[in-house]
């Protein structure tokens, strides 16, 4: 029998990359169902290709379109709609979850499937950020087990010990028995690390998403870019792993071959390295505790050149200040900084602000925003809605001043 998987967020290029791990193991997992926002032709192709029993999209008119191609077609696949509809596919039949969904949209289906009890591969980070140590706990109470599949964490999970408490935990928190002394989660600093600063104003959408590395979306590249992506895994490291921020170092490695290490008391360094593919920590995450095969090359270490690390400069990424800033202050001030970064990242992708205005609007919002030292869904989900009121506020203020110029 094989295991059901279903992707939340199939069309993404997390949900791409499963497929292909998932279509080179046939006798080992099939797709139980998937989900997209409105990307009609991508899921259409996929449902021909794998035939879920089940597909939702968030859009109601997509769900339609796509209901009608697929009958058109002699498919009898289920197609749900809306939110509801992806919370039906969270806690359905399927054993793994791999949630892909970007941003804080991700939150719900990833606490319906820790309810559900499920196998969750998290390979958004926004969850875990905004609602960890709960969502941590949800997966303890439930029988739910969190395996990380964003490439640093799932790095660090791979340079950890086994142990025989990791399903009771729910994730893989470090103990003291590990003999863990820190965690360095590597960053390649993106497309911009060398840029003049000067020029940091004139930075383009376009330039801002041109990774040397990795494939990914506009959203995770521009934050590639501002390094709040590793600001928001900074935070992930810590609820995740149950760790202080004092113990995580971040280390410029432009080349992305080491994707994170353990540094253990023994004055030991254990590092996961691979070339920079999703599909590597996405078969490992599906295949664990065992190893199968991702579809991805190990790297020929006599064509690599030499490997570089640095610190990353304070001055081109202030947003690393602010994450450390932020997980000193916890409650629901990592759900402020995360909902104003995504506000923030779409409005420079629409040009309505400047590159170097992106990290100023966050740090903006947590100024203003009022943080709460409780942490629960409500209070999350309340600061979540009154960041994101502030920055379109702003955003708004912004407009009608220039108008009137």
């Amino acid at each position: 029998m094989t295991i059901g998987v279903a992707i939340l967020g199939s069309t993404g290029s997390i949900g791409q990359s499963t497929l292909d791990v998932v279509s080179r193991h046939p006798d080992r997992f099939h797709i139980a169902a998937l989900t997209a926002r409105n990307s009609v032709d991508i899921i259409y192709e996929q449902c021909i290709q794998f035939s879920p029993k089940t597909v939702a999209m968030s859009d109601a008119a997509s769900a339609e379109e796509l209901d009608g191609r697929l009958r058109n077609a002699g498919f009898d696949i289920e197609v749900l709609d809306g939110e509801q509809g992806i919370m039906s596919i969270a806690c359905g039949p399927a054993e793994s979850i791999v949630n892909g969904i970007v941003g804080a949209a991700g939150l719900q289906p990833v606490i319906t499937a820790a309810k559900a009890g499920k196998r969750q591969l998290i390979a958004n980070k926004e969850p875990l950020v905004m609602l960890g140590d709960y969502i941590v706990q949800l997966a303890r109470e439930h029988g739910s087990v969190l395996l990380p599949v964003d490439s640093e964490h799932n790095a660090i999970f791979q340079c950890l010990p086994r142990t025989g408490t990791f399903e009771k935990e729910g994730s893989p928190r470090i103990t003291g028995e590990m003999g863990v002394r820190k965690i360095l989660l590597t960053g390649s600093g993106g497309p911009l690390r060398t840029i003049d600063l000067d020029k940091m104003p004139e930075v383009t959408p376009e330039q801002a998403i041109a990774h040397p590395n990795w494939e990914m979306g506009k959203k995770i590249s521009v934050d590639s870019a501002t390094m709040m992506n590793k600001a928001l895994e900074l935070i992930e490291v810590c609820r995740l792993f149950g760790v202080s921020h004092r113990q995580v170092e971040i280390v410029i490695h432009p080349q992305s071959i080491i994707h994170s290490m353990v540094e253990y008391l023994d004055g030991s360094v254990i590092a996961q390295m691979g070339m920079p593919d999703m599909r590597i920590p996405i078969a490992n995450a599906l295949g664990w505790p065992e190893r199968i095969e991702s579809g991805v090359d190990a790297p020929v270490f006599s064509q690599l050149s030499d490997f570089d690390f640095g610190r990353p400069d304070p001055v081109r990424f202030p947003s690393l200040r602010l994450a450390r800033e932020v997980a000193e202050r916890g409650g629901t001030a990592p759900t402020v900084m995360n909902a104003a970064n995504e506000i923030a990242v779409d409005a420079f992708l629409n040009r309505r602000i400047r590159f170097d205005e992106l990290v100023q609007m966050v740090e903006t919002a947590l100024e203003n925003v009022s943080i709460d030292d409780r942490v629960d869904l409500e209070r999350s989900l309340k600061a979540d809605s009154e960041a994101r009121t502030f920055c379109q506020a702003m955003l708004q203020e912004r407009k009608t001043t220039a108008h009137s110029v």
